[in-house]
């Protein structure tokens, strides 16, 4: 087989999954979900007509300018609601194969098992992109209904323009897809160990909230830099000027070894395991 070919038949596979990922009703009721807290947050400020908000800094900052629903929404759902999409899309990835009995039929095509399971992760970092972005569209196009759009204050006080803001926001989506790209490896290796989907779900999920909650613990504080959710929220560095981008280049190359850590782990768990179902 030319290089041409198995390229080809690579991205035939993928499509393949991609179409099966996004034709799957629970999937997509997850979107919804993620593109509802937006309108939510927008829909709640605007009936409330509270002009003085407290709390976190793009909370605060809400009324004056819708762009910041995207923001803060970003930040809520990153604590639990985008880490569960991630979770729901790795269970299925192969613990899911499994459960269904499709598994061992993917594998005589012929696949090897490390083309499924790099097309499997592709995927599973297409679906976490996929979903930050429906966050950061719902957020702009209901704060922009509700609140309005226009140059934005950022977090140190000065004017920015909307062009170079939805092009920080963008950098965030980036940046807050690799560190779930990076938890999404940590799904797919726990779903190389299981045939239950639903047990593969909760343990990925289990694994962010206990990350967030170490993280919350001060007298845990010699292990902060070296979780993964640590340097999640450092996307709000993108909207001070200047921007401050240290801890976001932490958080990347902690994705980084995190995802060819737990991604080594899953290929070899998934090379000694018999395909029976």
């Amino acid at each position: 087989m030319s290089a041409a070919e198995a390229i080809g038949g690579w991205f035939r596979l993928l499509g393949s999954e991609l179409r099966l990922v996004l034709g799957r009703r629970r999937n997509q009721a997850g979107l919804l979900v993620l593109a509802a807290i937006p309108v939510l947050i927008a829909v709640t400020l605007r009936l409330s007509g509270t002009r003085e908000a407290h709390g976190p800094d793009f909370f605060s900052s809400i009324t004056s300018n819708g762009f910041f629903v995207a923001l803060s929404a970003l930040s809520v759902e990153l604590t639990l609601f985008l880490p569960l999409a991630v979770a729901v899309l790795a269970g299925d990835a192969i613990a899911g194969e499994a459960s269904q009995g499709t598994l061992r039929y993917l594998l005589t095509v012929p696949v090897s098992r490390a083309r499924l399971l790099a097309v499997k992760y592709t995927s599973l970092v297409i679906g976490a992109l996929g979903g930050v972005f429906v966050v950061a569209l719902a957020g702009v196009v209901a704060g922009g209904l509700a609140f309005g759009l226009g140059p934005m204050t950022t977090l140190s006080g000065t004017q920015l323009g909307m062009g170079p803001a939805v092009l920080r926001l963008l950098v965030a989506v980036l940046y807050i897809s690799a560190g779930l790209a990076a938890l999404a490896a940590i799904g797919l290796f726990i779903s190389t160990l299981t045939e239950q989907p639903i047990v593969a779900m909760v343990a990925t999920t289990a694994v962010a909230t206990l990350m967030w909650i170490m993280d919350a613990i001060p007298q845990l504080d010699f292990l902060h830099p070296w979780l993964l959710v640590h340097n999640w929220t450092a996307f709000g560095d993108l909207f001070r000027d200047p921007v401050f981008g240290d801890q976001m280049v932490t958080g990347l190359w902690l994705a980084l070894g995190y995802t060819v850590v737990f991604l080594g782990a899953a290929y070899a768990s998934f090379l000694r395991r018999d395909i029976t179902s």
